[in-house]
């Protein structure tokens, strides 16, 4: 398609002379343009993905997938109520829960929290808890008051394994002086880390039989976990829960419960893409600009090629490459150190954080204590592709004009 004579010409063209030197600059501004456009359009691309999944990750693994309330909040047969929401076609499990918000106090410390109370069988199946022990071991969990605790809670209140911490919960006794509110200590057994500093600074888990007690509700949760085997099925299996169950039965599924919060990720992550792809659109237009500029200088050697036989195409075509390359070289290198800083995020920000002497991931505000990235496979072909497709598109026009330059007009203002 293209002759050696074409590639000759078009890299020839490119290493510009002393006098050309500007076009030079132009031509390195254009393909640094297309590399840094490709390179952050991956990398933020990645990011988002894997902030995206990683808090998926972590909110369905310590979280159940639908959540089954009574009407007026207490689940009296819940074992009964539990056997047959696992009997629906699908239902991975179901656990009983008691759920509720407390005061926890310990060494003048107070914070609020969030006490969720399981089984010890059902809390040991919960991988993302079990694998993320910080100290101690979920053995002690319940022995003697035992609770596990997230370890910046721990850290923030100054306790370890073994201290002990009071909770607080608004509901109280009714005496004539009015509502007490309930206190109790407990001990601490062990604590977790699993990387999502909302659930590391708030989260209590107690078991099932002394949540009970404390919040007095004999023989009674508050709800049911249901996992299922498809997270992305749960509206349609929240459905078949509330048919199963009748009347007085509310059921909440995750995507319902963060759908504000994953949408405000899709949008963002939209913005983002559409933000940076005007980057490598810039550095396209900068190649329409160089090679514009390349194409009058160059219009004496067109109007001699020309009169040596070259035809139209020929010359299209000598630009076509030289416009071309520059994309393509740009996309390429993009390409590599889009995909190298992706791959080594985490290590970059550690390295740049240890010579900046200050955070910059904050867990408080990013919710992950770690910077994620997941390339995906799709996306960075069609970052790559777009690269191609505006840089080939970025050349058609100068090597048009450069094949329809009249070689007697050329030559005469020379």
């Amino acid at each position: 398609m293209f002759s050696g004579f074409e590639w000759m010409m078009a890299f020839r063209y490119l290493r510009a002379r002393r006098q050309e030197g500007f076009i030079s600059v132009i031509t390195w501004f254009s393909l640094l343009g297309i590399c840094l456009g490709v390179a952050t359009l991956i990398i933020v691309m990645s990011v988002m993905n894997g902030f995206r999944e990683e808090l998926l990750n972590r909110i369905l693994g310590l979280n159940g997938h639908m959540s089954v309330y009574t009407s007026d909040g207490i689940m009296r047969d819940f074992d009964d109520l539990g056997d047959r929401v696992a009997a629906i076609n699908g239902v991975v499990s179901v656990t009983p829960m008691i759920e509720g918000q407390v005061m926890a106090t310990a060494r003048g410390v107070a914070q609020g929290a969030v006490v969720r109370a399981l089984r010890k069988s059902d809390l040991q199946k919960r991988n993302i808890l079990a694998d993320n022990l910080a100290s101690g071991s979920l053995d002690a969990y319940g022995q003697g008051n035992g609770l596990v605790i997230g370890n910046r809670l721990a850290q923030k209140m100054g306790v370890q394994v073994g201290d002990k911490i009071t909770l607080i919960s608004p509901k109280g006794m009714v005496t004539a002086f009015g509502t007490v509110p309930r206190m109790k200590a407990f001990e601490v057994a062990a604590t977790f880390e699993i990387g999502m500093f909302e659930y590391d600074s708030s989260f209590i888990f107690m078991p099932l039989e002394l949540a009970q007690g404390y919040f007095k509700l004999a023989d009674a949760v508050t709800n049911l976990e249901v996992f299922i085997q498809n997270p992305q099925a749960a509206p349609e299996m929240a459905t078949n829960v509330m048919l199963e169950l009748g009347k007085g039965i509310r059921v909440h599924d995750w995507q319902r419960a963060n759908a504000s919060f994953f949408n405000a990720i899709q949008v963002e992550r939209n913005v983002m893409f559409l933000i940076l792809t005007l980057i490598i659109l810039v550095a396209a237009f900068n190649i329409i600009s160089s090679m514009i500029m390349l194409v009058k200088d160059k219009g004496r050697d067109i109007a001699i090629l020309r009169t040596m036989g070259a035809t139209r195409g020929t010359i299209m075509r000598i630009f076509f490459i030289a416009g071309a390359s520059i994309g393509v070289i740009g996309t390429l290198a993009g390409f590599a150190l889009g995909l190298s800083f992706a791959n080594n995020i985490e290590a970059i920000r550690q390295w740049i954080q240890s010579l900046s002497g200050s955070e910059l991931f904050a867990a408080e505000i990013y919710f992950l204590s770690q910077l994620p990235a997941i390339v995906d496979t799709q996306e960075v072909i069609a970052v790559v592709c777009m690269g191609f497709g505006l840089s080939i598109i970025a050349t058609l026009y100068p090597a048009w004009r450069a094949a329809r330059l009249d070689p007697a007009e050329a030559l005469r203002y020379e």
